[in-house]
């Protein structure tokens, strides 16, 4: 048998090593839901986020199974059985920390920080009953609450330490308040409502948080609901009664994307297997749900029977909003 020469062995072996290295960087988006990956090269996963009102609960669903993959529901957590009547009528998930955690909450005040992992709540409130929309993590680990009827936003510290929280809060007035963004970039937290998009800067006091009112944009339709980042650009996608739009946060231009109408979540991710997926309500009376993920051409992305889903947003990374990292902060 003839043997190679030894520097054409390791020429060899150099070449091998790094052809296995650029395969396992190239195998697309992964999300990390809190399982220990380590060594093991993962596929792309494209999961969806639900806030589900059909059993009051969080909801993730893989798209390619087409099966819920895993499920929050207060009653079964450590919610305490007297605050499980704060969580019906889930309004919004939303995944943070990297993936690790999801912040949720409901229509009916409930506010919940929930980690993937072992589905504990290591954080729970009450908002008030103001209809309770949306909720963001500020840069050091507060929270920011919005809610629609009540007509404000509402600050909380956050608190692993006591559930339920019970501590500092304070209210800014915001008419219809449906949403908030926090901007990494700019230091802002975004909230739309009515025809307008308001601009806060926040004053980063551990104590006392609070927000202060810098700038607007005036928005071309009223009837503002979600708002959400456009993933991988500077902008934020914004439903409104009758139309999608998407900000452009540099040019403060506003463009119609769709005439879509009653859509409650608008998410987007890296690349074509992540369609721009809707949460459009079956009517605007009382049924504000659907079993169904659409895209911008009414496409079916996911259908689930029994589902009553009122947002449902992909599980990314979110970079427009947020460092990256996956311990939770807390403000001291």
């Amino acid at each position: 048998m003839k043997t190679l020469p030894i520097k054409t062995m390791v020429v060899a072996g150099l070449i091998a090593v790094c052809m296995m290295q650029c395969s396992k960087s190239s195998s697309g988006n992964t999300t990390d839901n809190g399982n220990d990956t380590t060594g093991i090269d993962q596929k792309e996963v494209h999961q969806i986020v639900f806030a589900d009102q059909s059993v009051n609960r969080v909801a993730i669903a893989d798209v390619d199974s087409k099966k819920v993959v895993w499920e929050w529901s207060p009653a079964t957590s450590n919610v305490a059985a007297g605050d499980v009547k704060w969580f019906v009528n889930m309004s919004d998930a939303k995944p943070v920390y990297n993936n690790k955690y999801i912040l949720a909450n409901a229509s009916t005040g409930g506010v919940a920080l929930v980690r993937i992992a072992d589905k504990k709540t290591v954080f729970y409130a009450y908002a008030g009953n103001g209809n309770v929309h949306s909720t963001e993590v500020l840069p050091d680990g507060n929270l920011v609450v919005a809610a629609s009827t009540g007509a404000y936003l509402m600050l909380l510290r956050m608190d692993t330490t006591t559930l339920p929280y019970s501590g500092y809060t304070k209210k800014i007035t915001v008419a219809d308040a449906h949403n908030v963004v926090w901007d990494k970039k700019r230091q802002e937290l975004w909230t739309a409502s009515v025809n307008k998009l308001y601009g806060f800067t926040y004053n980063f006091n551990c104590a006392a948080p609070d927000l202060t009112l810098k700038d607007s944009i005036t928005l071309p339709a009223s009837g503002c609901h979600d708002l959400y980042p456009v993933y991988g650009k500077d902008s934020l996608w914004l439903s409104t009664s009758s139309k999608i739009w998407a900000i452009n946060l540099q040019t403060k231009t506003v463009t119609e994307q769709s005439a879509l109408a009653r859509v409650k979540s608008v998410s987007s991710g890296p690349n074509e297997n992540y369609p721009t997926i809707l949460m459009q309500s079956i009517d605007t009376d009382q049924q504000w749900y659907n079993d169904k993920v659409i895209d911008f051409k009414g496409n079916t992305v996911l259908q689930l029977t029994g589902l009553k889903a009122y947002k449902g947003r992909w599980l990314l990374v979110n970079t427009f909003s947020y460092d990256g990292g996956g311990d939770v902060k807390v403000c001291k």
